[in-house]
This record gives structure tokens, C-alpha cells and sequence, in this order.
């Protein structure tokens, strides 16, 4: 009977850690991916990846020129994914001012 009750006390435990384990995974694939702020810079990630294909497509932009571009886009999307990791899924206003910065830094650059 000893052994029984160990054995059950012991199954409970694992599956405490194994649920455990799983909880902060289930709530990283929730995020707040929709945040207003979060919303607002992808947003603008987006309509400057898309300006950087027209570009290329109509020949105003060679390629090596967009995939420098396409990098840097690629880098404050990182920076941004980021920021929401450690924010419980959302950006802070001045996080949001920051990754906007640097937007304007590469849209002035597709504006050239």
C-alpha cells in the first residue's frame, strides 16, 4: 500500500512539472500580438517592405540594395519581438518611439 502511495505521489509530481513546464510556453504563443503599439510598428515594417520590392521591381533599387534594407527591417522586427518578450507581449510607449526612430532611419534610406 506504501508503494502505491509513493508511486501516485510520484506521478503527481512529474506531471506538475511536466504542466509546469508547458505553462510559460502556452502563454509565450499568446501574447499580446495585437497590442496597439506592437500593431502600429509592423504595420510600418510592412508598408516599408513592400516599398522596398517596388523599388526593385521598377529598377530604382538594386538588389544588394534591398537586402541591406530587408536586414535592417529584419533587425527591429527582432528588436521589437524582443522588447514584447520582456514586456509580458506588449512594447512600451518609448520602446515604440525607438523602433519607430529607427523605421524612419531605413524609410529616409528607401526614400533616397
Amino acid at each position: 500500500m506504501k508503494s502505491k502511495l509513493t508511486a501516485l505521489l510520484a506521478m503527481v509530481i512529474v506531471s506538475v512539472f511536466l504542466l509546469g513546464g508547458m505553462i510559460p510556453v502556452y502563454a509565450e504563443s499568446n501574447w499580446a500580438k495585437d497590442h496597439p503599439r506592437r500593431t502600429q510598428v509592423n504595420k510600418r515594417l510592412k508598408n516599408q517592405n513592400n516599398r522596398i520590392n517596388a523599388k526593385v521591381k521598377n529598377g530604382d533599387m538594386t538588389k544588394a540594395e534591398a537586402k541591406k534594407l530587408h536586414h535592417e527591417d529584419r533587425n527591429i522586427r527582432q528588436e521589437e519581438r524582443l522588447m514584447a518578450k520582456q514586456n509580458g507581449g506588449h512594447i512600451t510607449k518609448q520602446e515604440q518611439r525607438t523602433l519607430n526612430q529607427q523605421e524612419n532611419q531605413v524609410s529616409r534610406e528607401i526614400g533616397k
